[in-house]
């Protein structure tokens, strides 16, 4: 088959999140399956810094009695086509959907060309795709396009719509999107005076998919449908999930060159040096029969602070330690702040983000954390298991597909996971971990040696998105 991929991030080019972890892996590995796949990605003012890369193409694309003229510039990921739609006035600015504080007041205009400039690109590039292939709102509207295209080049193409994090909708108001303003078809489907991108994309896509199966099917109910229920469910049949995989060449304790140690599953032995050096490093005391529970993530809503900050007193009347690292939301961060004053040591909160430090506190950690308000895959408890830290989850989304609860499945368990969105069902989950850290310590490594061995490969996820373009 032929696949052109659209996407507005990819890994080792341009990356914000776990979107362009996906959009480098599947292509890849889609292409190890014998598959013709492009990508297509706008060409940022990083790329252009850090790339001087060949035009392939000029096109040129006529909306609202405008001409927006764009070069394409062709790099490559592996031996993967990476084709760049180069409009400086949208692109070539130092964020790419914010300048750090606040997010670009022309977005839907920038990606609503964008979606549009993916399949300009096709033509341009003579690329004749068998399924377009789009990702979350920024590339929404490509469906829309490709079913009114009425040059013939796309006649036999279909398009599969992944959501990523169903909580971004990329709504505007139409009167800030000049590019569709001629476009009759959807000024009948807004929503007041706004256009809901990701709706147009669910109404005409081929297929609808997600990163993980329990997801898709919270998306087809009314509390786990981020106010959409009524688009997914009028696309049912359409409607799937398939797990992210995970990349182990970065993810691997026995060759992370971020670890003073490294381990595997058959000499675990290196993991209690990486304790001691993450209890070095935050400035907890180096104490190995002191459960040490880690979280790393951005401070939101979604990541279950509101379950988290509630029960923070009562967690730290026990022999514990716990070290949250991340960055986000100023009030978070704040209580955060005030608990770490009360309980230095038990309690160490680091406001940064640093990739060497996510690796040592993913191997140096007893637990980790991950009580998600929701969570549409999900990569760090992958990571956790992969390195024999024990996830501590709200079962929802693609946590529910991929860490298994002692209680349910002793002899296969890999976790501790709760059901209830509230702070007493965390605390009683995180009490029960404690216990098991304490009266069951053979159960305890019997279950870190379970998650060393659990593998989610972009091998398998990649076979069932074949499957899913063969059914469109």
């Amino acid at each position: 088959m032929k696949i052109l991929f659209v996407v507005s991030e990819v890994e080792d080019l341009a990356k914000t999140g776990g979107l362009a972890d996906v959009a480098k892996a599947l292509p890849i590995e889609l292409k190890k399956l014998g598959h013709d796949v492009v990508i297509v990605m706008p060409y940022y003012k990083l790329l252009a810094d850090k790339f001087d890369a060949p035009i392939v193409a000029s096109e040129g694309i006529v909306s609202s009695n405008k001409t927006y003229s764009f070069n394409v510039r062709q790099i490559h990921i592996q031996d993967v086509p990476v084709f760049c739609v180069d409009f400086p006035e949208y692109f070539h600015r130092d964020g790419f959907y914010t300048d750090g504080y606040h997010a670009f007041a022309d977005n839907a205009q920038r990606f609503a060309f964008f979606a549009d400039a993916a399949l300009a690109t096709s033509r341009a590039i003579n690329f004749q795709p068998d399924v377009v292939h789009c990702n979350d709102w920024h590339t929404a509207l490509t469906p829309y396009f490709l079913k009114t295209d009425n040059s013939g080049f796309f006649a036999h193409s279909k398009s599969v719509l992944t959501i990523h994090n169903g909580a971004f909708h990329g709504t505007h108001r139409l009167d800030e999107i000049p590019y569709v303003s001629h476009h009759d078809a959807l000024h009948s489907q807004l929503d007041g005076d706004a256009l809901n991108f990701l709706r147009i994309g669910i109404r005409y896509a081929d297929k609808i998919n997600t990163v993980s199966p329990n997801y898709a099917q919270e998306l087809l109910t009314t509390l786990g449908s981020h106010m959409l229920y009524n688009e997914f469910s009028a696309r049912r049949n359409d409607v799937s999930g398939i797990l992210n995989g995970c990349d182990y060449s970065q993810w691997d304790p026995a060759t992370d060159q971020y670890l003073p140690a490294n381990f595997d599953v058959n000499n675990p032995a290196g993991k209690a040096e990486c304790k001691r050096k993450l209890q070095e490093t935050a400035g907890f005391a180096e104490k190995s029969d002191v459960p040490l529970i880690g979280m790393v993530c951005r401070l939101t809503e979604q990541k279950g602070f509101g379950y988290i900050l509630p029960i923070l007193e009562d967690l730290l009347q026990h022999n514990v330690q716990l070290l949250i690292v991340g960055t986000g939301d100023p009030s978070i961060s704040e209580v955060l702040h005030r608990h770490a004053q009360i309980h230095p040591d038990k309690f160490i909160f680091i406001e940064t983000f640093s990739v060497e430090l996510a690796h040592l506190l993913e191997a140096g950690s007893d637990f980790f954390l991950m009580p998600s308000l929701f969570e549409p895959c999900g990569l760090n408890q992958m990571y956790s298991l992969a390195y024999g830290t024990i996830p501590i989850v709200r079962a929802v989304g693609g946590l529910k597909d991929t860490v298994i609860d002692v209680i349910h499945q002793p002899d296969i368990a890999t976790g501790f996971v709760f059901e209830h969105p509230d702070s007493s069902a965390l605390l009683g989950c995180i009490y029960r971990a404690l216990l098991h850290f304490y009266e069951y310590p053979d159960s305890f490594n019997q279950m870190k040696l379970r998650g060393m061995n659990t593998r989610f490969t972009w091998h398998q996820a990649a076979l069932e998105y074949e499957a899913l373009y063969k059914s469109c």
